[in-house]
């Protein structure tokens, strides 16, 4: 089993940089606007799609917050890991099959165990679609933990 393991405030630098790497698939939007309520007809409806600026379906711009959220929680600072505050600003639609990449970069140490990260992320073609900042409270204690298991979810209609 794969273990997580955080950095805590004390071991953080300045600099210090982390990724986590995902592919949209279809399935994942629909379960995402299922879990979200988010069901713009851009995410779902392929001929809706077409008569917008993006010409087919894209993400939900929140899909690619999750991947700054499970940056931040699995690999910088890593469990433990407190969000604040995120701010974002999308560059680019993000499409299916697309594979993003969350750069985290530790930009400030503040009081109280606070920490400011930027944050990026870049699509399979190393352009940027999502650029922001986040503030957390990163870990004070040490810890790993293992990796849980998820249960597989398959989509079915009622």
């Amino acid at each position: 089993m794969d273990v997580l393991e955080n950095f805590t405030y004390d071991e953080l630098n300045v600099g210090d940089t982390a990724t986590f790497t995902k592919t949209l698939t279809e399935e994942q939007i629909i379960l995402f606007a299922a879990v979200s309520g988010d069901m713009n007809p851009v995410h779902l409806d392929p001929q809706y799609a077409e008569t917008t600026v993006f010409k087919e379906r894209i993400a939900h711009g929140m899909w690619s917050g999750a991947l700054i959220s499970a940056a931040i929680a699995t690999v910088l600072p890593g469990p433990g890991s407190i969000y604040l505050e995120q701010s974002m600003a999308f560059k680019r639609p993000v499409k299916i099959n697309d594979t993003l990449t969350a750069k985290i970069t530790v930009t400030e140490k503040l009081p109280k165990g606070r920490v400011v990260l930027s944050c990026e992320i870049f699509n399979q073609s190393d352009e940027l679609v999502v650029t922001g900042q986040a503030k957390v409270i990163a870990p004070k204690d040490k810890i790993q933990i293992d990796k849980p298991e998820l249960p597989e979810i398959t989509i079915g209609s009622n």
